[in-house]
């Protein structure tokens, strides 16, 4: 018997699925809402049933047979996924698509030029990233969402593998004139007293505070800021210092005030920066080779 359906069309009914509703699918897949709206009543007149109810003022919701459908259609879009790593390994060649992760907070400064590089060297393979807090990023693995992420050794659970690149030590982050700042290096103990712009973002403050801790040193917060750019401003204009694993890549805050990254003293823990993949998967080509030019770029930063 003939299919008279498109994975296309299974595509667009999985976004609304995924989305709750066909305005919020067709953004994200960047798709116009009628031809989203078309493949649904399509693969709904073919297959006979109803797919989804609409919800007043909440969107559209599956129906219990179109819940079925939808995880039989996610399986089906995966299996097809799956064709390009495939016909990667008969050819010996990279091509296909691939979903990078990346820690927010990591993503400014690495994401862009590894991902140039890795363009520039596969022309034939589809790039998409997505930045993620560390959380979501294990979520997002575990959903198939992305292929591999990058980022640091926090609380990485045991279904998921973590291979390191670099590491990174703690720095703090002063402004240009505050005292500490024409220091060779620094001790917590004189950072202890003044006050903490603490980026306070899931597993990232705990690392920080964990630095403190073990050194019997209670920090003094004085403020609690979930966005780096934002850290980098405040410190730049003397509200205070701040604790940062990342390279400096830039002596200026985002309002061009300059900044000072001064290595901290002590055996203090680094962070690795990494790979992370779900563990026991079969790996693509395509993946195998982002992995390699993240090794080879990442590991000299």
């Amino acid at each position: 018997m003939p299919l008279r359906f498109t994975l296309r069309q299974l595509e667009y009914f999985a976004a609304v699925g995924e989305a709750g509703s066909i305005a919020a699918a067709a953004e994200r897949i960047s798709v116009s809402a009628s031809s989203i709206s078309a493949a649904i009543s399509q693969l709904e007149e073919e297959f006979g049933i109803q797919l989804f109810v609409r919800q007043h003022a909440q969107g559209l919701s599956l129906t219990p047979g179109g819940q079925r459908f939808f995880r039989a259609v996610k399986a089906l879009l995966d299996d097809a996924g799956s064709l390009h790593g495939i016909a990667s390994d008969i050819a010996e060649q990279v091509r296909g698509p691939i979903t990078i992760g990346c820690l927010v907070t990591l993503a400014p400064f690495v994401l862009p030029a590894l991902r140039k590089r890795f363009e520039d060297e596969h022309p034939t393979v589809s790039v998409r990233q997505v930045e993620a807090h560390q959380l979501d990023l294990f979520g997002l693995l575990r959903r198939a969402e992305v292929d591999v992420a990058l980022t640091y050794d926090l609380d990485v659970p045991q279904d998921i593998s973590f291979s390191p690149l670099a590491e990174w030590p703690p720095h703090a982050l002063l402004a240009a004139g505050h005292p500490l700042a024409k220091r060779r290096s620094v001790a917590l103990q004189s950072l202890a007293p003044e006050p903490l712009i603490l980026l306070d973002l899931p597993l990232s403050r705990d690392y920080f505070m964990s630095l403190f801790q073990q050194h019997g040193l209670r920090p003094s917060i004085a403020e609690r800021v979930g966005h780096l750019p934002m850290v980098q401003t405040m410190v730049a204009n003397g509200f205070g210092y701040s604790i940062l694993n990342v390279p400096p890549m830039s002596d200026r805050a985002p309002d061009g005030r300059p900044l000072v990254y001064v290595p901290i003293e002590g055996a203090l823990r680094p962070l690795k920066l990494g790979l992370i993949a779900m563990r026991g998967e079969r790996k693509a080509r395509v993946v195998a080779a982002f992995e390699e030019q993240a090794r080879n770029s990442l590991a000299t930063v």
